[in-house]
């Protein structure tokens, strides 16, 4: 059955925002709620178009309030979220992906009027580790559980939406595992990262990369609103890119860092807010996680339009990313940051001097950054 009235979390996002407006368009569609803490930018507000938006914290029981009274028949669960700095930390974070979704099935669960239940969720729950399979498929046990962070928040996530499918069996559940977003106005971390002037990569390894159009992933989110597709799906685009052919298609320049460096450039790149990568995104770049998309194929009745390389072509081209000219100034950027790292090292001194801080290089050739179209 069609739905009539459509309540998404996450509308200051990327993802739940332009959904909201794909939505909210359809004369079909009777209502869209659009929730969140923050109210979305007021471009997406403008083209978000006739979708209400309902300012309140899904931590809050008042999410089911506002279930019951405009009798939701559609709930999409979108406001996942892997960026610590944009939460406001890290256990906020966590607060947000897994109170916030606890509360929120408690709130579908009560109510006699929701039919249909969209999660969004991430190939993160697969892990990452030296001895994964060259692609995991929907039923594959991870080899290694997430330790923390994003992926372990998506891990209990998902375990809470199988409990909830148990208790009510008579709403459908979609539950879409994506991969790393890209594109043009992609705001996500490996948008981020390609967009370095000096891209740290790992000494000794280059990871497989598999990654999805943005345009592509919200195309999935309406289908399964629009639809009803109950299970578990992996949401990639076809082929993959080594890590070193992503650099060089960027015209970045690289910069290879001893593994047990990794952790501590990473904490730079956050301080200087340069790009935020989590741990479990570190480890990505280590070892790589491809996933199988012939179940999203065949019974989810949906192929992506760009594939892995196209995605990434799209990105470079409109961010307009040239190979970099000064050459010499980078390279000593990329010394600067592998130095600092050394030495922050326990036993290793005091850091280099703050006027060798890699944060120069933060705006003068990243571009910005907009929601996607």
């Amino acid at each position: 059955m069609a739905p009539s009235v459509v309540l998404v979390t996450g509308v200051a996002g990327q993802l739940g925002g332009e959904l909201a407006a794909r939505l909210a368009a359809d004369p079909a569609i009777e209502r869209v709620l659009g929730v969140d803490t923050t109210p979305p930018s007021r471009d997406m507000r403008r083209r978000m178009g006739r979708a209400e938006f309902v300012r309140v914290d899904i931590r809050n029981p008042l999410i089911g309030k506002v279930i019951s009274t405009a009798k939701v028949d559609t709930v999409v669960h979108a406001s996942l979220s892997g960026h610590p700095s944009a939460a406001g930390g890290r256990s906020m974070m966590m607060e947000m992906n897994v109170i916030g979704t606890m509360q929120l099935l408690a709130a579908c669960q009560k109510s006699d009027t929701v039919g249909r239940l969209v999660v969004r969720s991430t190939t993160s729950v697969y892990g990452a580790s030296p001895r994964d399979p060259a692609t995991f498929t929907e039923t594959t046990e991870p080899k290694a559980l997430p330790p923390g962070g994003y992926a372990k928040d998506a891990v209990e996530i998902e375990g809470y939406v199988r409990s909830f499918s148990r208790r009510r069996p008579d709403i459908p559940v979609t539950t879409l595992r994506f991969v790393n977003l890209i594109g043009p106005r992609a705001d996500t971390a490996f948008a981020h990262y390609f967009s370095l002037p000096v891209v740290p990569v790992v000494l000794g390894y280059d990871a497989r990369v598999q990654l999805l159009h943005a345009e592509d992933a919200v195309a999935v989110l309406e289908r399964a609103t629009r639809e009803e597709l109950p299970g578990v799906f992996n949401v990639g685009a076809d082929g993959v890119l080594m890590l070193s052919q992503a650099v060089r298609r960027a015209g970045r320049v690289t910069l290879p860092i001893p593994e047990p460096l990794v952790p501590w450039v990473g904490r730079i790149t956050r301080r200087a807010r340069l790009v935020d990568f989590s741990p479990e995104q570190m480890r990505l770049l280590n070892y790589g996680r491809v996933v199988d998309t012939t179940k999203l194929k065949t019974e989810f009745g949906f192929e992506p339009r760009w594939t892995t390389a196209q995605a990434f072509d799209d990105f470079v081209a409109g961010r307009a990313l040239r190979p970099m000219l000064d050459t010499d100034r980078y390279v000593d950027v990329a010394e600067s940051l592998a130095l600092r790292a050394l030495h922050a090292l326990p036993g290793q001194g005091a850091a280099p001097p703050a006027e060798r801080e890699p944060a120069a290089i933060e705006t003068r050739n990243t571009p910005a950054l907009t929601p996607v179209r």
